[in-house]
């Protein structure tokens, strides 16, 4: 062994992929990591060059990290359930104009600041469409926050009486989409009226907001108990505001129903009976 193959005090075989593993842990390259090694024999494989394959690595990290960071921004945003329109059946509610779902999918409204209103009776997907475009928001690199009205109101509250009312407020005028679920189900009280009032009013021309609610405008004086009030709010809500008319039969009770129809009909299908009597048989 000559001087110039000799190993260098203080290294052992293996050195340079345990330091390789800890520059690149230290450099968070994760998925860098993780498929460097199965990259590298790919490209030798394929007699790939050494730029393309360091292109096919940062390429893999950077789907990776996007990856990551869409699902921080979904768990940020508190979703109950992450629902996106490849589940949505359009044609239960003709009501509903689909184009104008497609293109509010894309986001736009929220670089332009507007609202997105959704109405209709009980049970026909007003939450579904509103948790599928804050899904979409997030994968569009926007943050979001979903709340019920009743559920924003009471964190208002508690927040007042704990003196941290600014804050959350600061919060809530910080993201770029609010969804305020569920407007109309629980009559709120003045104090609470005046709270929600605060926050939208604030985000007006700042940050988009989806609000769904079960009641046509004319009835939201029953919910925020002022028609000074409820004049205001709708005046700024709807200024810049797409409307989502979503009247029909229940959704979810179509659903249902359809569940319990098909169990009777397995059930049915495995009854057995005399072909010559009609007795029904034990299995």
């Amino acid at each position: 062994m000559t001087d110039k193959d000799a190993v260098p005090v203080g290294t052992t075989a293996g050195t340079p992929q345990v330091l390789l593993a800890h520059h690149l842990k230290q450099l968070k390259l994760p998925t860098v990591l993780r498929e460097y090694e199965k990259v590298a024999r790919e490209c030798a494989q394929g007699g790939v060059d050494h730029t393309r394959y360091l292109l096919r690595l940062i390429e893999l990290e950077l789907i990776d990290r996007e990856r990551r960071t869409i699902e921080r921004r979904i768990r940020a945003a508190r979703f109950p359930a992450v629902k996106s329109f490849d589940t949505f059946e359009f044609t239960a509610i003709p009501s509903l104009n689909k184009m104008m779902v497609v293109e509010l999918a894309r986001c736009e409204y929220i670089l332009r600041r507007e609202n997105v209103i959704a109405l209709g009776n009980s049970g026909t997907g007003k939450t579904h469409v509103a948790l599928a475009l804050g899904l979409a928001a997030c994968q569009k690199g926007f943050t979001v926050a979903f709340t019920t009205a009743a559920s924003l109101v009471n964190q208002l509250m508690e927040a007042r009486d704990e003196r941290r009312l600014l804050k959350l407020q600061r919060e809530m005028a910080a993201v770029k989409l609010l969804v305020v679920d569920e407007l109309g189900y629980v009559p709120l009280s003045p104090t609470g009226a005046e709270l929600l009032f605060e926050v939208l009013s604030q985000r007006y021309e700042r940050g988009s907001t989806i609000i769904t609610s079960n009641l046509p405008f004319e009835d939201w004086t029953q919910v925020l108990a002022s028609e000074r009030l409820t004049g205001a709010l709708l005046d700024r809500l709807t200024h810049h505001a797409t409307i989502l008319t979503m009247n029909g039969d229940s959704y979810r009770l179509k659903q249902s129903t359809a569940r319990k129809r098909r169990g009777a009909e397995q059930n049915q299908a495995s009854v057995m009976s005399d072909p010559d009597t009609g007795e029904i048989l034990s299995p």
